[in-house]
């Protein structure tokens, strides 16, 4: 409306100032007295046009931040989330999908129905002394695996959990292969961290699984490596930025024979707990661990009791090296006595026990290295040895235990995209017996798998 008001003015302001040139002298001053007036209201109405113009520079700006910030918003909402949020807590599911299919030889002999040895490579397993059986296919998808893991924040700390399944390992009923194939869940790890205290089913530390490398078969190099899963309380130490300490107190379980018998027997009568510690050296170059294990191994009998000590240590390491760092190698070597449970999947028992009723602890030395070739960002190869040797006090060793085993395995992996890998691995493997006796294994083994 002042917009109009100041129109009309200066209309009829014009329309004086187009008088006739001989009005009266009185009205001059009035006319002087209009024009000033005229150019006050130009003025004004100058400045409320450009008041007007700010105002919609100033909405249209603000109307196109409107419009970036929403783009940004729902940029942001379709963008996955890393996990969920429950109450304070963030819950992530991970894991992959896994099939195997295999064609094996055994040299000497058949090995039994729903044998671990017949899903992955368990050197202990390899038939010796029978005849052979030809070829022998076998297919499954129970190494598929999940975990699911929780992060809470409680101030500045922060507390974790990890739960882990696959359907390798169950003991008990299972399914057949002549209908539905239905395997049961088995718990593989499940434990809690708060800082630097782990507690709870975790890898030993006496095991350093990094320098495991990659293969189709379950464990892969598996009389070469430590292997166990189990029960610990550890404690983590930085010492540097390249330097970390961890001890820990573990589950402990002796494994016996005898004499007459190399059938192991779980003898559930430990006292105390196996100690373990290890040193971690990440360098730039790669990273090294040296572990050690102590442990207390007891057998009661319903006559006598005996006890006798084991120790072990293990080295091992990972060097990456060539374009990009896609080679590496891998090794691993552990030497000790008493610690058969802990390396080659137990091909080497605890301790023997003797007719003077005493335990007696065998020696092993077990060991493996990989070589790791990366083609290109999406085909690489390993090439791998393992081996294991064991020596028993003279004399107490039954014919039928376990003295040495060794395989050599070489594979070609391709990953069409990130979450699938395509594998195919070849081994060979070879069981040898106290008597002398042997039983080889030759085994194709192809597998994919998409993690997630």
């Amino acid at each position: 409306m002042a917009f109009r008001s100041r129109y009309w003015i200066l209309l009829a302001s014009t329309m004086l100032v187009a008088a006739p040139a001989h009005a009266d002298a009185a009205h001059e001053a009035e006319l002087e007295d209009r024009l000033k007036a005229l150019e006050g209201a130009v003025g004004d109405l100058r400045s409320e046009l450009a008041a007007s113009r700010a105002q919609a520079q100033a909405a249209t700006t603000a109307s196109t931040e409107k419009v970036a910030a929403l783009e940004a918003s729902w940029a942001k909402q379709a963008k996955p989330e890393d996990g969920f949020r429950v109450g304070g807590t963030t819950v992530k599911i991970n894991g992959y999908f896994k099939t195997n299919a295999s064609i094996s030889d055994y040299s000497g002999g058949v090995l039994g129905v729903r044998t671990a040895g017949r899903d992955f490579y368990v050197p202990g397993s390899i038939p010796v002394g029978g005849v052979d059986e030809g070829r022998d296919y076998e297919a499954n998808a129970k190494q598929t695996r999940i975990w699911l893991t929780t992060s809470t924040p409680i101030g500045k700390h922060m507390l974790k959990g990890h739960l882990e399944f696959d359907f390798q390992t169950s003991p008990g009923s299972e399914g057949n292969q002549r209908t539905t194939n239905g395997y049961n869940l088995a718990m593989r790890r499940a434990f809690i961290t708060y800082d630097n205290l782990t507690l709870g089913q975790e890898w030993s530390n006496f095991q350093y699984t990094p320098a495991l490398p990659e293969s189709t078969d379950y464990v892969g190099p598996s009389e070469g490596t430590v292997f166990v899963r189990q029960m610990q309380l550890r404690y983590t130490k930085k010492l540097s930025k390249t330097v970390a300490l961890s001890a820990a107190v573990e589950n402990a379980e002796t494994a016996t024979i005898t004499q007459a018998d190399a059938t192991m027997t779980e003898n559930a009568d430990d006292r105390m707990p196996d100690f373990t510690a290890r040193l971690l050296f990440t360098p730039a170059f790669g990273e090294f661990s040296l572990s050690g294990v102590v442990r207390q191994l007891s057998y009661h009998g319903t006559v006598a009791s005996a006890d006798a000590t084991g120790w072990g240590l293990s080295f091992a390491g990972k060097l990456p090296f060539g374009p990009d760092k896609r080679h590496d190698l891998r090794f691993m070597i552990t030497h000790g006595e008493g610690i058969g449970r802990y390396v080659g999947l137990n091909f080497s028992p605890d301790a023997i026990r003797t007719g003077a009723n005493t335990l007696e602890t065998p020696e092993l030395t077990a060991g493996f290295a990989a070589l790791r070739l990366g083609w290109t960002s999406q085909l690489r190869s390993t090439l791998m040895g393992s081996v294991q040797k064991v020596s028993y006090p003279a004399g107490l060793a039954p014919p039928n235990a376990n003295k040495s085993a060794w395989s050599l395995a070489g594979n070609l992996f391709y990953s069409p995209v990130k979450p699938l890998d395509f594998g195919i691995e070849y081994r060979h493997g070879e069981r040898e017996l106290v008597s002398g006796a042997k039983g080889q294994l030759d085994r194709l083994e192809f597998a994919a798998k998409y993690s997630f």
